[in-house]
């Protein structure tokens, strides 16, 4: 098996592992600089995620005429935030005392997006098919629950911390998002 299919293979098995609440799947991902690198492929892998909760989100609305310019907002937002949480996250695993656990960190962050991504979609779901609101909304709070608790678990068993520098870190991610979301929407015509 290609090396680039087995990385990718490995990464993926570990987050569903994570998904599960299994520990050990943060041992299927080594840190070296190449698992590193192909750990980046899951953010090809997120992009029909990132395009169906857009797509979902207009159903209701219906299709704006702008829908391309949108949706590539959408994408350009969404790799400048998974970007820009690497550079952070670089920068600050030294200072935690944790720069030899980034790689591993930051493999499986990639890979646990991934799932992350598929929750919220799957948690969109019963809404989409006219599920009772409650409904709708419990399963889209469980699923955005899970993901977020995905994201903490994997963090902090990846980088050995405890539950308060995991939360942050999740934060940090959220709000990196949330701001680039905010300043793209400021930015538009």
């Amino acid at each position: 098996m290609n090396a680039s299919v087995a990385s990718m293979a490995s990464g993926l098995s570990a987050a569903l592992r994570l998904a599960r609440g299994r520990a050990d799947g943060v041992m299927m991902v080594p840190g070296d600089r190449a698992t590193i690198a192909r750990s980046f492929w899951s953010i090809a892998f997120c992009v029909p995620s990132v395009i169906c909760r857009l797509l979902m989100s207009w159903v209701d609305a219906g299709i704006p005429s702008n829908a391309v310019h949108l949706a590539g907002r959408e994408l350009i937002v969404f790799a400048l935030g998974w970007l820009l949480f690497v550079e952070v996250t670089h920068r600050l695993a030294p200072v935690l005392g944790r720069a030899q656990r980034w790689g591993r960190f930051i493999a499986l962050w990639n890979w646990c997006n991934v799932i992350e991504g598929m929750l919220v979609v799957i948690g969109g779901f019963p809404g989409l098919f006219g599920a009772p609101e409650v409904i709708d909304e419990a399963c889209q709070l469980i699923a955005i629950g899970w993901a977020l608790w995905l994201e903490w678990y994997a963090t902090r068993l990846a980088l050995g911390v405890g539950p308060l520098i995991a939360t942050s870190l999740v934060l940090l991610d959220q709000s990196i998002g949330i701001l680039l979301a905010s300043v793209a929407v400021a930015l538009s015509p």
